[in-house]
């Protein structure tokens, strides 16, 4: 993820509200018809299983506010302003009822706690939550609170409120033990009305002195039903794709404005008590959407992520810091005589994910309840980072890593941009070492996807490969928000993809950034999913990326127009897969014009091809058409039936549309080539 100090105004003429509807019958708009090519016997690439991924990164409040369950709002009052989030209800006001308690040399880890001495009787804090919190009728919530009391005598009242201050769900807990020891108990209750903007009260009754941390309050439906776990809804979506990977945690959050703030996974694992929260560097980098509420509790940690990644099916993709903070804010770098720790740190992580219980760290996995290692195949080293200043510092990661790990593959940076003096510098130098992967990123306007199709056709065959880890569509500045995940731009999403795919022996794994944005609270758009506080949905980039993930296949087999790669010719952009396991070919294409097309496909191959298909289509005559949470499914797959006539498929391609046909066969017979 770019910093806002790079992001320039992206421009490119758009289709006037007045010509996005098509009125004209397609029958007759349709042109000549194109005989386009499948040599289906003939596999020219191997498709890698992990192609088509996910990025993830803590922007958008995509992790605190998002898939991260918690309801509470600086719940352990690290935030830099202590109450924050926080309200105080009393009848009278008395010098020294509440202190925001520190004890830094005791716990660095959760500095502060709350004490409440209630000499009144009543007293009570209200928390916001996440621009509200969404309750949700006849469902369960889970209180749990860390608190510490010399003498019993105080009751904790647990109250869901409305926007009227009305109580729609309750509950109450008596701490059960007192002394000098921090305790944590917990209890549960049902809420009785629907609110995506309710608010959390805890009144305490009766007259003493309790500390109060770790305020805690969870829905009882977590993905999985796990204990302060993640949001089911937005968890089923990705699971839904079947995601080769997750990249995470970042994105810019990795490098942090200076290095004091960077992403340490070390902070991130163990009792949530301890894990270390920060500022998120997405807290004020944007000016006109600030959020000086947005930090990172690390409730959503690396173990979780590893976890999250089995769950789905996906290989986990973690992403390290370098030794170099953002090059756009602080430009701050670890000297090269004290990059030792930011390269053990590295080392530690695999030893995490893949050691042996005998282990120091994984032992740590062990104890953490997941003795099995999670078969971590690779990593990134730094995000976005340029220079020679990266490149020195990361010879110096892939020579620990590789000498410990030989076949353990590293995610190269290649900086910001497809183009320029930084990337043809790491371009070159990276392909000079024999790097395992290049990591690319573009956004960029729509015609700039279109005019890239062919990007990787002619890129060097060798041991390098290259993974695409961001990429996304920016419509014109007056696109805001989610507006900016329109028709058009995930048509020319789609209309790229098909290069990638193409070039699968080059480009060997994929994903749009970013993933997730609260509607309410986002700093970037677009996104591949929006939420609110209880719904989200999917874009009509989320299907486009859906399709290809869900459709991979095997075997990359050539399509061609004319004898040549479709990469834009009369609007059209292919690229055709083999799946050796559900025995189907399966062709995807794209009509990025407004006319629809008649298309004959000449499947060559002594394979006996079925006779009946299937068609996934995504088309809308309207380049603006959104998905939104009234109409979630505006722009979504329709599924028909197809006939195949021996060899030949006839279809009509819509305008504004993207095809998925998929064929099956009996046996796969290999023709050489």
């Amino acid at each position: 993820m770019k910093s806002s100090t790079t992001l320039k105004s992206i421009l490119y003429t758009c289709i006037s509200a007045s010509l996005s509807v098509i009125t004209i019958p397609i029958a007759l708009k349709a042109q000549t018809t194109k005989i386009i090519k499948v040599k289906f016997d003939q596999p020219i690439a191997k498709v890698q299983p992990n192609m088509w991924g996910v990025f993830f990164e803590d922007i958008n409040f995509g992790a605190d506010g998002g898939i991260y369950a918690e309801l509470i709002k600086n719940r352990s009052f690290e935030f830099t302003k202590p109450l924050m989030g926080w309200t105080i209800q009393r009848k009278k006001a008395n010098e020294g009822e509440i202190l925001v308690v520190n004890r830094k040399d005791v716990n660095a880890s959760n500095l502060r706690y709350l004490q409440i001495n209630n000499e009144n009787g009543v007293f009570g804090i209200v928390n916001e939550g996440f621009k509200g919190i969404g309750i949700k009728k006849g469902l369960r919530y889970n209180f749990s609170v860390m608190y510490r009391q010399l003498a019993p005598g105080v009751k904790l009242h647990l109250q869901l409120l409305n926007e009227k201050d009305q109580v729609i769900g309750e509950g109450s807990l008596i701490p059960e033990k007192s002394g000098e020891a921090w305790n944590k108990q917990s209890t549960s209750f049902t809420a009785t009305e629907t609110d995506p903007k309710a608010k959390f009260a805890v009144i305490l009754e009766g007259k003493g002195k309790i500390d109060l941390d770790m305020i805690s309050l969870f829905p009882g439906d977590t993905w999985k039903n796990r204990p302060q776990g993640l949001r089911a809804d937005m968890v089923q979506l990705l699971a839904d794709m079947k995601p080769g990977f997750i990249r995470f945690p970042g994105g810019c959050i990795v490098e942090g404005t200076d290095l004091a703030n960077r992403y340490q996974w070390k902070n991130t694992i163990g009792p949530i008590e301890d894990r270390k929260m920060i500022i998120n560097r997405w807290n004020t980098e944007f000016a006109h959407r600030a959020a000086p509420d947005y930090f990172q509790s690390f409730g959503l940690g690396f173990f979780e992520y590893f976890q999250l990644a089995e769950d789905i099916g996906s290989d986990a993709l973690p992403i390290l810091n370098c030794g170099m903070a953002c090059q756009f804010n602080s430009g701050e770098v670890a000297s090269l005589d004290e990059l030792d720790p930011y390269v053990q740190d590295a080392l530690d992580l695999i030893e995490f994910a893949n050691g042996d219980v005998s282990t120091k760290w994984g032992k740590m996995r062990a104890d953490l309840g997941h003795p099995k290692p999670f078969n971590l195949k690779m990593m990134g080293v730094g995000n976005e980072n340029w220079g020679p200043q990266y490149l020195e510092r990361l010879a110096i990661f892939t020579k620990a890593i590789k000498a410990k790990y030989p076949d353990f593959k590293l995610i190269n940076s290649s900086g910001t941009d497809p183009e320029g003096d930084r990337f043809n510098l790491l371009n070159t130098s990276l392909r000079g070492t024999k790097a395992d992967f290049i990591d690319e990123h573009y956004y960029r306007p729509a015609d700039w996807f279109l005019k890239n199709a062919g990007r990787y056709d002619n890129y060097p065959r060798n041991d390098t490969k290259i993974f695409v880890g961001e990429y996304a569509v920016h419509a014109d500045k007056n696109y805001v928000g989610s507006n900016r995940n329109n028709w058009q731009s995930a048509l020319a999403s789609a209309s790229l993809m098909t290069g990638l795919e193409r070039n699968a022996d080059v480009v060997q794994m994929a994903s749009y950034a970013p993933l997730f944005a609260h509607i309410d609270a986002w700093q970037w758009a677009p996104d591949m999913i929006w939420v609110d506080n209880l719904q989200s949905y999917g874009t009509p980039d989320y299907y486009v990326q859906k399709l290809f993930s869900t459709n991979k296949g095997t075997d990359v087999v050539s399509i061609t127009l004319d004898g040549k790669n479709i990469i834009g010719q009369d609007g059209l952009y292919a690229s055709s897969v083999l799946d050796a396991g559900k025995k189907e070919l399966i062709i995807k294409i794209s009509n990025s014009s407004d006319q629809a097309k008649v298309i004959d496909f000449d499947l060559e191959g002594k394979t006996k091809l079925k006779n009946k298909g299937t068609l996934e289509e995504l088309a809308d005559a309207n380049l603006n058409q959104l998905n939104s949470f009234t109409n979630p499914e505006a722009v979504s797959p329709k599924k028909s039936n197809i006939k195949v006539n021996g060899k030949k498929l006839t279809a009509s391609l819509k305008p504004y549309s993207f095809n998925v046909f998929k064929i099956p066969f009996n046996e796969f017979i290999l023709t050489k080539r």
